[in-house]
């Protein structure tokens, strides 16, 4: 394998000196055969864990049927996956893409056509919040806001006023004439696993229903069961007009989708949107494999056991290294616990440890446990917490002295 030094890879991603071979499960299995425990799920992405045997079996039987075959006919599975997925949603259509920023892209134009097509085209501006992330694109950073990301990239994307998350004054006053709806994430996962009142997102609702203007909820992260329920806005009580999907959809598969009802999406016309890629076969039978398991009874209140047990776990041991962690937070497993120390110090600590986990905003560190992980799997991450934690406070009490 090459290293940094010869890597043909752009070098934009700050990678670990680690590589895996294959996973099982919860588990990688690095080059060198040492087994990781992995609470990243590809950052929310591998909910069933690596190589689930339903999901393995699905992709294997498509491979041997039909790989691509383009928009310009037909999909009778992708017909099937829309369906279901409007089944258990609030959504009348959906559109399929390959990721979540192009998922967020359409949630995005669908949004600005939607009032373009009732002769409001002035109408395209979107309310966004402080410690968003919706992606990579040009269009989705600029809804992200956050001049670190931006830098070096020319004037961002006009049509984003960001205000203070969980302001309901501060979303009231950026409301005018040219605002199109409200853009968030039901819990902010890359901003530090951060989110507000339900009371807050019930008075975003209000505010859309009286401005006529669309909620857009950027489930990318939250939704296809990480937060406790097939989608976030379940547990929320509050129902978007628009909702992109990603990272767990497929299961590990590329696949995003953009969820809408019909009244959302009437300015989609032919020709208004496309992808070459999207609703790919491949793609398609992952994400209907992945349904089929956390569509089976019981999936959830597992989900739901496990996450009370781990942040439970986490709690005890935040308790007891306080000049190491101050707070748990957090829905279902996307769990953050907030660092006294560097964050990253604690990723490289808990790494050290065999337990792999992700950074975020706010000096955060997500436990992201694959949403089949077994009670034994939990306690084994919190083992490694504590063993980080002891390593961590000898550096804190070294530096001190």
């Amino acid at each position: 394998m090459p290293d940094s030094a010869t890597s043909h890879l752009l070098p934009v991603f700050a990678r670990v000196d680690l590589g895996f071979e294959r996973g099982e499960g919860a588990w990688l299995i690095s080059t060198n055969g040492e087994r990781y425990l992995d609470f990243t799920s590809g950052v929310a992405v591998n909910a069933l864990g690596h190589c689930h045997p339903h999901l393995v079996a699905a992709l294997q039987e498509q491979a041997t049927r039909l790989w691509h075959m383009s928009n310009l006919f037909k999909s009778p599975d992708g017909d099937r996956l829309a369906a279901r997925l409007c089944e258990q949603s609030f959504a009348d259509f959906v559109f399929f893409c390959n990721s979540g920023a192009e998922a967020m892209e359409c949630a995005i134009k669908v949004a600005r056509r939607y009032h373009a097509a009732r002769g409001k085209p002035e109408r395209f501006r979107l309310v966004t919040f402080e410690g968003a992330f919706h992606g990579r694109t040009l269009g989705t950073l600029a809804a992200t806001g956050s001049a670190k990301y931006l830098e070096g990239f020319g004037p961002p994307l006009d049509g984003f006023d960001q205000v203070a998350h969980g302001d309901i004054e501060a979303v009231k006053k950026a409301i005018g004439p040219n605002t199109a709806g409200i853009l968030i994430e039901p819990v902010q996962g890359e901003g530090g696993v951060r989110s507000a009142p339900n009371a807050f997102f019930k008075a975003l609702r209000e505010l859309c229903d009286q401005h006529g203007m669309l909620l857009i909820f950027d489930e990318v992260q939250t939704g296809m069961g990480r937060t406790g329920d097939l989608f976030a806005y379940k547990r929320l009580g509050v129902t978007p007009d628009i909702m992109p999907l990603a990272k767990a959809l497929g299961g590990g598969f590329p696949i995003g989708a953009c969820l809408t009802t019909a009244e959302a999406a009437s300015g989609m016309t032919p020709g208004s949107h496309g992808s070459t890629f999207g609703g790919n076969p491949l793609a398609i039978a992952a994400a209907n494999a992945v349904l089929d398991v956390m569509l089976k009874p019981g999936f959830f209140d597992h989900v739901q056991k496990m996450s009370l047990l781990l942040k439970q776990k986490l709690a005890s041991v935040v308790d007891r290294y306080p000049h190491v962690l101050s707070e748990v937070r957090g829905e279902g497993l996307l769990v953050g616990v907030k660092a006294v120390v560097p964050s990253g110090d604690l990723v490289n600590a808990l790494r050290d440890q065999k337990l792999l986990t992700v950074g975020a905003g706010d000096n955060v560190v997500r436990f992201l446990a694959p949403l089949i992980v077994s009670e034994a799997e939990i306690a084994e991450s919190v083992q490694c917490l504590e063993r980080a934690c002891v390593a961590l406070s000898g550096q804190v009490q070294k530096a001190a002295g």
